[in-house]
C-alpha cells in the first residue's frame, strides 16, 4: 500500500474527501517527523513508538575491495511496534489469547 492508497482507505473509512484525508495524513506524518528529529519519542498506543536512535561509529569493509573503512556515528529513526499491532500481524485472535 502506498500513500495514495492509504489516503483512499482513510477517506472511505472516515467519510471525508480524499483531499481532507491527504491533508490530515500529511500533517500527522510531518508532526511525527518533527518530533522524532528533535529527540522526542512519539507513542501511539496499540500501534507503536517512533524514536531517534544513536548509531555508534564502527569499522566496516568495502565489499568490492575488502578494504577496512570507518563508518561514522549517525542518528537514525527507529520504530517499535505495539502489542496490538504485533498480535494482529502474527494472527493472534482474541479467543487464542483467552485460551492461553
Amino acid at each position: 500500500m502506498n500513500k495514495g492508497e492509504l489516503v483512499d482507505a482513510l477517506a472511505d473509512k472516515v467519510g471525508v474527501t480524499k483531499k481532507q484525508a491527504d491533508a490530515v495524513l500529511t500533517a500527522t506524518l510531518e508532526a511525527i517527523i518533527e518530533a522524532v528529529s528533535s529527540g522526542e519519542k512519539v507513542t501511539l498506543v496499540g500501534f507503536g513508538s517512533f524514536e531517534r536512535r544513536d548509531r555508534a561509529a564502527r569499522e566496516g569493509r568495502n565489499p568490492k575491495t575488502n578494504e577496512k573503512m570507518e563508518i561514522p556515528a549517525t542518528r537514525v529513526p527507529g520504530f517499535s511496534a505495539g502489542k496490538a499491532f504485533k498480535e494482529k500481524v502474527a494472527g493472534v485472535s482474541e479467543s487464542a489469547k483467552v485460551a492461553a
